[in-house]
């Protein structure tokens, strides 16, 4: 690799010759091609860069990529350099031009270049006649008005190469690069506020020809009913999209789609193309079979030639050859989330789907999710296979969306072929019906063979299936142009796509053919979509299964009355309150073949939550937990929940299996240790905390056979005193408005004080006479077992991060942000257990082993988490224990005696007083505690840590 010196003095020695014959090279004779021979090339070839190729590589693995320019009415079609990684991941695109053409002032280049690198989403790119070297912000939207100035990172001139060779090296050098620098500098200088994403900026697109097309179609076309019209504008975006893209990349020539808008009934036009697509293709996407809906809809030609128009260059910002299926899924995934309803008067509108609307919006899963996941299951079962072994590996996503994991499984596929077929990126020798083009790509035949053999998908939403296949198909013309597939036609009368439909399929991944024994209405299951894998898939389930099931599979989802009882009953290993991501685990055990792997990007609550023991102690009993990854800061934009990829295999899990955990915490930075799965087995379901660290297990084998808070004392959530619909009689909007039952003064006797979070902390009761409330039947949710009328019960606060409690004696009627624990078993002395609630000791493990919300701003404490706080049963026989016990008592009297003193002490000097009182009744409990729940000294060092 070339040194910092030597290429220093390359690129001085350029410097020198271009000034010295500056003149001519400045003349207009001078051309582009001779720019990039003389000056650019060896340029970048100074600072370490494989410009020429001359390791010998095949296209598809180059260091950098020439790029044929073809000039069509005034654009470019596609960028000269582009500079790439081992593997082929894009760095920058570098824009050439000859010295006669004025790079800092000139729009139409910056445009240009912007725009290519915008599209790719990648941070820069660069323009350069060597004279002048412009690095621009490609993370900005490009707009064609733009002056050459707007997003310029850096400007130099050859003359400042010398004083600014070091940033030069530092930032574009290949030895650099692989070191990390040219990332800082992106950072540094690159996605300011205010920047629009291709993807974000394409989803508007979409969304705007939908509503063009949606609009226009539904008045027109009154006797399509809203399932039709749904499918129908569905259809004609991706076909149009399918179509401009093949376009850009020299598989339909550029402006096809144009012609349409030439005369006469332009969508009648517009038809004609897809009917053309469909001899040459074969994909499913332009099959009129099947489609009898799309040749007779009458659509007005202002409506498609917009749409037409907003896809070509000026108006068009995108670059078509350069955006990747991975940015058209991801604007996708958005566009599904809304569908097209017809009013009574045949008016269309769009709306968020009601799923939609309650997740808070779609969560479409970020790239390198889908790559870890992929390269963790895909990745260890190909490896070492020949591509006949890996034939028979079928591979699906049971909610695939708009195709995210099937694209990535399908790239890592032809990835792997092509390693196989290729010797480090050369031809390879000795391999007969080597698949391999001459530039280095897979055959279309051998990216269809893989793709029909090894990629399937379901889902629910019909448009969803439709687009998954369409990013699939693009992804497959990848690397093809118009002569590719004449002669591939010519060749063996074959058309280029395949059809996907035995392999992507809509239905309903969680509900069988089953449930039609029950009565349902033709509308509902069109809701429903049964669906029977078996027979979807007859040849997969005849040899075992699924090798791979991945994906994202949705979480919180609403159920039908009928969907629920249907769960409850076919579904065994879920609690009362169902989840939809819990389902696609327990479904994906069926239709996983033995040894097969899941890779699932889930909530982390599935370890976490009381009420999904069931499920977990399966999967720890039946399954091989090969890694967990769990994310402290959140994974899906605009999304609270923590999530976690769970990888495994379904197999029983050998005594000596060690789970790898990998955690990145709220600073990105990777934390990793591994657990026994058999420790996980021997807790019999109980929640795990991931964060909860190796040396806490001890802490928590000790206690485990203690007996749980639940079984010794009654735990109840608070009144609710107000909901629509709630009550005797109903409570209205009104009612909800109004308030009634509540006072800030007790206006009768049949008021009772009112205690909510805010008014109690711990050992205190901070109530002055100034919340009462009305209680009986008619608030929302009264809740008489609450032990209001007890002598004395404990109070705990439910909105918080730390266990905090005190005693009421009082008989206040709590708020529903509070639980009241009262006596269930004979002995127990309140006052004892509130000191244990209050301990170091017990907020340590609700903290570490049972709630990993501590610091969360929106913690909540939760009941099914203090229901399993172990409680230590003092034996009244051992007198050692009862003295422990007693002394705990008198120290928790005190405590609320000193608490209440201080809310009414004015004097700082006696504050202080009863503060370090305090602190030293508590510091006292703090150590019988210790004692009577047997920790060790080292053990006693990790709670005071």
């Amino acid at each position: 690799m070339i040194d910092k010196q030597s290429a220093k003095k390359k690129i001085f020695d350029l410097v020198t010759r271009f000034e010295e014959q500056y003149a001519s090279y400045k003349n207009s004779y001078y051309n582009e091609t001779q720019t990039r021979r003389d000056f650019i090339d060896p340029f970048f070839k100074a600072l370490g860069w494989d410009i020429d190729n001359e390791e010998g590589y095949a296209e598809a693995y180059r260091e950098v990529i020439h790029e044929d320019k073809v000039k069509i009415s005034g654009a470019t079609k596609a960028p000269d350099y582009s500079f790439r990684l081992v593997g082929g991941k894009r760095l920058f695109f570098v824009e050439a031009k000859k010295p006669g053409i004025s790079v800092k002032e000139d729009i139409q280049p910056a445009y240009q270049v912007r725009r290519y690198g915008w599209s790719a989403k990648l941070p820069i790119s660069i323009i350069t006649d060597f004279e002048e070297f412009a690095i621009y912000d490609c993370t900005k939207k490009p707009d064609p008005y733009d002056k050459s100035s707007v997003a310029r990172i850096k400007y130099l001139t050859f003359r400042d190469y010398q004083k600014e060779f070091d940033f030069i090296w530092e930032t574009f050098s290949k030895e650099q690069v692989l070191k990390g620098s040219f990332d800082k500098f992106i950072q540094s200088d690159t996605h300011k506020k205010g920047t629009a994403t291709v993807d974000k900026d394409f989803l508007e697109s979409l969304d705007r020809w939908r509503t063009y097309l949606a609009v226009n179609i539904s008045w027109n076309n009154k006797n399509l009913d809203e399932d039709e019209i749904n499918f129908v504008v569905q259809q004609t975006i991706d076909r149009i999209i399918f179509l401009r893209i093949a376009e850009d990349r020299s598989v339909e020539p550029y402006g096809n789609l144009k012609h349409a808008l030439k005369q006469g009934n332009l969508y009648s036009n517009l038809y004609d193309q897809f009917r053309k697509a469909d001899e040459k293709y074969n994909s499913g996407l332009f099959d009129f079979k099947k489609d009898k809906i799309s040749e007779n809809i009458k659509i007005e030609n202002k409506v498609i030639k917009t749409i037409i128009n907003e896809l070509y260059y000026p108006e068009c910002p995108y670059e078509f050859s350069v955006l990747s299926v991975e940015i058209l899924g991801s604007a996708y995934e958005q566009f599904l989330g809304k569908v097209i309803r017809i009013t009574p008067a045949h008016h269309a509108k769009i709306e968020e789907k009601p799923e939609v609307r309650k997740a808070g919006g779609v969560y479409y899963t970020p790239q390198y999710i889908v790559d870890y996941i992929v390269k963790n299951t895909v990745g260890i079962l190909i490896e070492g296979k020949t591509p006949n072994e890996i034939s028979k590996i079928k591979i699906v996503d049971p909610a695939c969306g708009s195709g995210s994991f099937s694209i990535g499984a399908f790239q890592y596929l032809l990835d792997y072929h092509k390693d196989y077929y290729s010797d480090k990126g050369k031809p390879s020798k000795g391999k007969k019906d080597n698949p391999l083009t001459p530039d280095g790509h897979l055959t279309t035949a051998e990216k269809k063979r893989i793709l029909l053999n090894n990629i399937y998908g379901v889902d629910l939403d019909l448009n969803a299936v439709e687009v998954t296949k369409l990013s699939l198909l693009i992804k497959c013309l990848e690397g093809e142009t118009d002569a590719s597939i004449k002669q591939q036609f010519k060749l063996w009368n074959e058309r280029v796509l395949p059809t996907l439909e035995n392999n992507i399929k809509s239905g309903n991944s969680l509900v069988g053919i089953d449930y039609y024994s029950n009565d349902i209405d033709f509308g509902f299951e069109k809701q429903i979509k049964p669906f029977k894998w078996e027979s979807a898939f007859t040849q997969i389930f005849d040899n075992g299964g699924f090798d791979i099931i991945i994906g994202n599979p949705p979480y919180g989802a609403t159920f039908s009355r009928e969907e629920i009882n249907y769960f409850q009953t076919k579904f065994i290993l879920q609690d009362y309150q169902l989840d939809s991501y819990l389902l696609f685990i327990e479904k994906s055990l069926s239709l996983l073949k033995f040894n097969g792997l899941l890779g699932f990007i889930v909530p982390n609550t599935w370890l976490l939550n009381l009420t999904s023991n069931k499920i977990r102690l399966y999967l720890f009993s039946n399954t091989e937990l090969l890694k967990i990854i769990h994310f402290q800061n959140p994974v899906f934009e605009q999304a609270v929940v923590d999530t976690e990829i769970m990888i495994f295999r379904r197999s029983i899990p050998k005594k000596s299996h060690k789970i790898k955990i990998e955690v990145f915490n709220r600073k990105n930075e990777l934390e990793e240790r591994s657990v026994d799965q058999k420790n996980w087995i021997d807790l019999n379901g109980s929640p795990i905390n991931i964060l909860d660290d190796k040396k806490n297990f001890s802490i928590k084998t000790k206690v485990a056979t203690l007996p749980k808070l639940d079984s010794v004392c009654k735990i109840t959530q608070g009144t609710k005193p107000f909901q629509v619909g709630k009550g005797i009689p109903k409570q209205t909007k009104e009612t909800l408005a109004e308030k009634p039952f509540v006072s800030e003064i007790k206006i009768d006797d049949s008021f009772r004080p009112l205690l909510r979070g805010s008014l109690m902390n711990r050992y205190q009761i901070n109530w002055d006479n100034n919340y009462w409330i009305k209680f009986g039947d008619w608030l929302a949710e009264p809740r008489y077992s609450a032990e209001y009328d007890a002598t004395e019960k404990i109070i705990i606060r439910q909105t918080s991060d730390h266990l905090n409690a005190t005693l009421d004696t009082q008989q206040f009627i709590v708020r529903d942000n509070l639980y009241t624990i009262g006596n269930k078993k004979p002995g127990i002395n309140l006052r004892y257990i509130l000191g244990l609630l209050n301990s170091q000791f017990l907020n340590w493990y609700y903290q570490n082993i049972l709630n990993s919300e501590k610091g969360e701003a929106l913690a909540q404490v939760k009941r099914g988490h203090i229901a399993i706080l172990p409680i230590k049963e003092i034996d009244k026989l051992n007198k050692k224990e009862v003295e422990l016990q007693n002394e705990i008592i008198k120290l928790v009297d005190q405590l609320l005696k000193l608490n209440s003193e201080i809310k009414t002490e004015k004097l700082e000097s006696n504050l202080n007083i009863l503060k370090s009182k305090i602190e030293f009744c508590e510091s006292k409990i703090n150590e019988i505690v210790f004692i009577l729940y047997g920790l060790t000294k080292d053990e006693i060092k990790i709670v005071n840590s």
